[in-house]
């Protein structure tokens, strides 16, 4: 079962919402071109069923998840101890600089955007974090090596 916060099951959706939403333009779509007669040479109309076809690939893994998750809350956690959707401002040892990283319970990529990079906590990075309290050093096993963090503060 895939743990995430309820902003995160929150998105997920939404973007089911929008999923559904181009789905009905793709059928209505293929209704049009279906109209206008001979369909072996109707591009429109095969662009529209593989686009429908893709859509509903995805509304399915998505209804899966959404089904399967667990969806954790920060109530009863202490202030200081770092959980499922806090932002953590972390000094890296090596180089001293800092950095923020936003714990989720699944992997996004990086908006150009955000300063924020969101790291799953099923990761390295994820797993050393989850628990730890601020002020404390993290160890994180990763490809090119042990990499040393210190929490310096929960900024969400």
């Amino acid at each position: 079962m895939q743990m995430m916060s309820a902003q995160e099951k929150a998105a997920l959706e939404v973007k089911r919402e929008e999923l559904y939403k181009r789905q009905l333009d793709a059928q209505d779509r293929i209704r049009k071109a279906a109209a206008l007669g001979d369909l072996s040479e109707n591009a429109e109309y095969h662009y529209a069923k593989e686009e429908n076809r893709s859509i509903q690939h995805e509304l399915a893994a998505l209804e899966n998840k959404i089904r399967h998750v667990a969806v954790v809350t920060t109530e009863n956690v202490p202030e200081d101890l770092v959980f499922l959707g806090h932002t953590v401002k972390l000094l890296d040892i090596d180089d001293d600089s800092e950095q923020l990283v936003r714990l989720v319970g699944e992997a996004q990529p990086p908006s150009g955007t955000d300063d924020v990079l969101p790291v799953s906590i099923n990761s390295p990075m994820g797993e050393a974090l989850l628990k730890a309290r601020v002020g404390e050093t993290v160890k994180v096993r990763a490809p090119r090596g042990t990499m040393e963090f210190k929490i310096l503060e929960i900024v969400q």
